[in-house]
């Protein structure tokens, strides 16, 4: 692919108003400033919005399980069609993209999504992504549109993710934008202001979970406001919101999936002998496993704790957990190689 990829993250407060509906003005002033970078990058949009732009059809609407997967139904034509008409005097097309967790985490069916979002890039035409919520498994969904927007940025090797917010940037204690960060640090994470809007599901820690995540695997990531003149564009250029700046990253793109689309199913504690070993690019041992935290069975992929309890790993086991537990002081097997083990 010639052009670089682009990927715009919207939440649901960013295009609704103060009744919840969607704001009109905001996604034709999207539209406005795509339509310019439209020659420029290949793009995805991730909206949220479908929930709030359906509840308003069903009666007495409280935000139950079942009530938003109704509105979502409702709402995602009504989505679509307002972005449709907006991007229609651009000659733009789009394509509505439906995602499912399994989608990433399987991953011929991630080849297949990323196939297609390059059949319509080849035809000039922009897919916008978003939670397929009618019918979303409660225990595999998306932790919110930060996370799909981060795994198509990570997954398709985008060179750039900004994540429009209501809020201009990550604010320092004094209220300030900080301009830049670099999230190598995990202490950015106290950052994040814990509160939530009323109408997402994620917020500035979600936020910064994933910018961490896709500056590990090399992309650079700006967190910005909405109510910025311009600020998709001024967001390009540095010019407004935060930068999350990008890690050199050399690792090949199957083991950016490991990282990042694949599904953690199991847990283990390593001592500090294994951290090491892992830190020069060796495999893990059974020895240097001090606790199965969580079941697994073979070629499931698993999250590798330090001492500490902080994740440092990922990695496809060659063995299961129950075979693990029987085997914890036997010399040189092998519970993961080192091709299939990927640092965090």
């Amino acid at each position: 692919m010639a052009k670089p990829i682009l990927v715009l993250k919207f939440g649901t407060a960013s295009i609704t108003n103060k009744t919840g509906e969607l704001d009109e003005t905001v996604i034709k002033d999207i539209a406005k400033q795509v339509a310019i970078l439209h020659s420029k990058y290949h793009i995805v949009l991730v909206s949220s919005g479908a929930v709030a732009a359906g509840k308003r059809f069903l009666k007495n609407y409280s935000g139950t399980l079942s009530e938003r997967k109704a509105a979502a139904s409702v709402g995602n034509p009504l989505l679509l069609n307002t972005y449709s008409q907006y991007f229609l005097p651009y000659g733009i097309s789009i394509a509505q993209s439906l995602c499912e967790r399994h989608h990433f985490s399987n991953r011929s069916q991630f080849l297949q999504l990323k196939k297609t979002y390059e059949e319509l890039w080849a035809n000039d035409i922009i897919p916008i992504a978003n939670e397929n919520d009618v019918v979303s498994n409660l225990e595999l969904k998306f932790s919110d549109n930060d996370e799909l927007a981060t795994l198509i940025a990570v997954g398709f090797g985008a060179s750039l993710l900004l994540l429009c917010t209501s809020v201009p940037g990550v604010l320092d204690k004094e209220g300030m934008i900080i301009s830049q960060l670099d999230t190598s640090d995990r202490d950015v994470l106290q950052l994040a202001n814990k509160e939530k809007s009323a109408s997402g599901l994620g917020g500035m820690t979600s936020k910064l979970t994933f910018a961490r995540l896709a500056n590990q695997m090399g992309i650079k990531v700006v967190i910005f406001g909405i109510k910025t003149s311009d600020g998709i564009i001024q967001a390009i250029e540095d010019k407004t919101g935060t930068v999350c700046l990008p890690q050199e990253c050399n690792i090949s793109a199957r083991k950016k999936w490991l990282a990042s689309g694949s599904l953690v199913t199991g847990r283990v504690q390593v001592d500090a002998g294994a951290h090491k070993a892992l830190k020069n690019r060796h495999s893990l041992l059974a020895v240097g496993i001090k606790k199965v935290l969580e079941s697994f069975e073979i070629g499931e992929v698993i999250e590798i704790l330090d001492e500490k309890n902080i994740a440092i790993a990922v990695a496809k086991s060659k063995i299961s957990s129950k075979v693990l537990k029987e085997s914890l002081k036997v010399k040189d097997l092998e519970v993961a190689h080192a091709d299939h083990i990927v640092l965090l």
